[in-house]
């Protein structure tokens, strides 16, 4: 079968809508991997996806009479907008069959490129069901956005861009599974040409269809799917991708959501250009078998197989990406409510990066503190932990910690009856190490922190808001320290939000 995937793929018609997309060198993901990584660009194509090979290719192969009829597509992503650009261009009817829950950005994606959308459904499974009752009632032919053979073969025009393109030997080629289409067509070139190179398939902690086919020795369907990846959200792979798969994949790594949002930052480090997540399960990947495998001096190449980013997910993205890379750490550290605990508590941290700081005051004894610290790496993250413990501090990590990570972070605060004599400002200061110890030397022994939050944002200045607590005999002190402190403050005791959650 490999010499037939590998004429199919070598006479696949994809270059009348797709483009050769770059192999081109990550310089910074490569240093810090200690290997040459190459990225295959596939997130620069015309609909920012691989998708539209396999697509345009299945409906180039169709006999005119057959194509004439029309297609028809379930999907909520790319390969809805892959089989509406090939459509266009062959000059045919397509209907693509969406959820009800597709975002309109998506949908108005298919309308624009002149398919018709019809949304049914709330799942993929939904739409996909529909989808073949309108095959059989108009006469349509269905594209399959995985399993099918010319849609692999499509695909599989991927891996014989890479291997023309880099013509030295490759030690790895990671690719990101959802039904497995993309890794069967890369897997059956490159394995049938150079065999020794590795084939290694990516997917989601959280959608591992593959992974437990090939454990089963069948196609095992899952339950749920996680979707943050949601190219990639597949229950069950294809029944011919699957075959593929224990062919060719030499084996799968799992990779965290955090792990996910960590390598789309590589790649904008690396090219400014933001990939979706299912794009950057790939880089994901390479990233885990450097830890995993300890290799040096390799090349690897890494498919960027998409780049529909959701704008909202941004933030979600920059939260994480510092946990992915293991840079940032954790913790819920609980102090003495004593005059120089936060002192001590700031000297444990010595010249690190405070990236997130949240505390209220509810206790006459004892201070809870959420904090987070940027760290060199996970040893590193360690002797933070064990110097809170030197100080007699109490220490519980977060770091892996969903329910903190995703909630808790954002819910530390409310009223608290001890928090007497109360003031409330809002401060910038110069983001940079020290920043935050200047502030606490600064103040003066009456005073007590009642209130804190911050949280790094990656700009040049951060932004904290305080409640300290002055008696009134201290408030020209209080205004002194102020005026010579050298940071922005804007006054909000008056704030009725503060009033209404806080005061």
């Amino acid at each position: 079968m490999s010499t037939d995937y590998l004429e199919r793929i070598l006479t696949a018609r994809v270059y009348d809508v797709a483009q050769e997309s770059p192999l081109e060198t990550a310089p910074k993901l490569s240093i810090q991997l200690r290997n040459h990584v190459l990225l295959k660009r596939e997130d620069m194509q015309p609909v920012f996806s691989f998708k539209l090979r396999g697509a345009y290719n299945k409906m180039a192969c169709l006999p005119p009479d057959v194509l004439a009829r029309g297609v028809i597509a379930a999907s909520a992503g790319n390969h809805a907008q892959g089989v509406a650009l090939a459509a266009q261009r062959l000059e045919t009817r397509a209907t693509i069959v969406m959820p009800v829950t597709t975002p309109a950005l998506k949908v108005e994606a298919v309308r624009n490129r002149g398919a018709e959308a019809v949304l049914f459904g709330n799942t993929y499974d939904d739409a996909c069901a529909h989808a073949r009752l309108l095959e059989q009632d108009q006469g349509l032919t269905f594209v399959h956005p995985f399993d099918d053979p010319d849609v692999i073969a499509g695909q599989g025009t991927v891996g014989m861009e890479i291997l023309r393109q880099w013509q030295q030997p490759i030690h790895a080629v990671f690719v990101a599974i959802g039904g497995g289409g993309l890794i069967s067509g890369v897997g059956a070139y490159i394995k049938r040409l150079r065999p020794e190179t590795k084939i290694i398939g990516v997917e989601p902690v959280d959608a591992d269809a593959m992974t437990r086919s090939l454990a089963a020795g069948e196609r095992v369907r899952l339950d749920q799917v996680g979707l943050f990846a949601d190219g990639v959200a597949v229950r069950q792979v294809g029944a011919e991708t699957f075959r593929l798969c224990q062919e060719y994949v030499d084996e799968i790594l799992l990779v965290s959501t955090d792990d996910t949002c960590a390598a789309i930052k590589d790649v904008f480090e690396d090219t400014r250009s933001i990939v979706e997540p299912a794009g950057a399960l790939a880089i994901a990947g390479a990233r885990v078998y450097v830890e995993k495998t300890g290799i040096r001096d390799e090349t690897l190449v890494a498919i960027a197989c998409g780049a529909n980013m959701n704008f909202d997910r941004l933030q979600f993205v920059a939260e994480r990406a510092g946990l992915g890379e293991r840079k940032e750490a954790i913790f819920a550290v609980t102090i003495p409510e004593t005059p120089g605990s936060l002192r001590r508590f700031c000297d444990c941290m010595g010249d690190r990066s405070l990236t997130e700081f949240n505390y209220r005051i509810a206790d006459t004894k004892t201070a809870h503190i959420f904090v987070g610290v940027r760290i060199a790496n996970q040893e590193d993250g360690l002797q933070v932990k064990e110097a809170f413990e030197g100080e007699g501090f109490d220490v519980l990590e977060l770091t892996d910690d969903e329910l903190s990570k995703v909630h808790l972070r954002h819910m530390v605060g409310g009223r608290s009856p001890l928090a007497q004599d109360e003031l409330i400002y809002r401060f910038e200061f110069p983001e940079q190490p020290g920043a935050l110890m200047g502030f606490v030397e600064a103040m003066s022994p009456n005073w007590n922190i009642s209130l804190f939050h911050y949280r790094n944002n990656g700009a040049d200045y951060g932004r904290i808001v305080a409640g300290i607590q002055v008696p009134d005999a201290e408030k020209s002190r209080w205004q002194e320290f102020l005026d010579t402190l050298g940071y922005r403050y804007w006054d909000e005791n008056e704030n009725p939000a503060y009033k209404l959650f806080l005061a």
